[in-house]
């Protein structure tokens, strides 16, 4: 259904799992149009810009989303998502630990299965969070 912007959304992330940037931010850039409310699709789409060598649109989109926190939630983890992909580790737990202590489902999802964490994988403080929320440790080499 090319009007429901989760599947523009899961499309993205497919795309930039196997290296397709540019059809990656596309993707995301449509579920943000689809749902320009949804949070998630905004820090997708940071997310791809940072890996995509565009990080001061990854940070705009921080700061918006930061701003929009301002009057209604914005869960940390997709704060977190786009810190993480900026190279940014320290933020990123920063907000990650923000989303446990708010209790945010998107760190059971997503945490475990996500390739977008990979980079942290190897951090300790991923191991502790993982631990604290009953993911398994991460594997080795991962």
């Amino acid at each position: 259904d090319p009007s429901y912007f989760y599947a523009a959304d899961f499309l993205g992330r497919a795309y930039e799992q196997v290296g397709r940037k540019p059809d990656a931010l596309a993707a995301y850039q449509q579920a943000v149009e689809l749902d320009r409310e949804n949070a998630e699709n905004w820090s997708n789409l940071g997310h791809a810009y940072a890996v995509s060598g565009h990080p001061a649109q990854a940070r705009q989109i921080i700061n918006d989303l930061k701003a929009t926190a301002a009057r209604q939630y914005v869960g940390p983890y997709n704060i977190a998502l786009i810190y993480a992909g900026l190279g940014d580790t320290d933020q990123a737990f920063a907000w990650l630990e923000r989303a446990y202590k708010d209790g945010s489902a998107l760190l059971i999802l997503y945490m475990g299965n996500d390739a977008r964490w990979d980079r942290l994988r190897a951090d300790p403080r991923y191991a502790s969070l993982a631990r604290r929320i009953g993911l398994p440790p991460p594997a080795p080499g991962r």
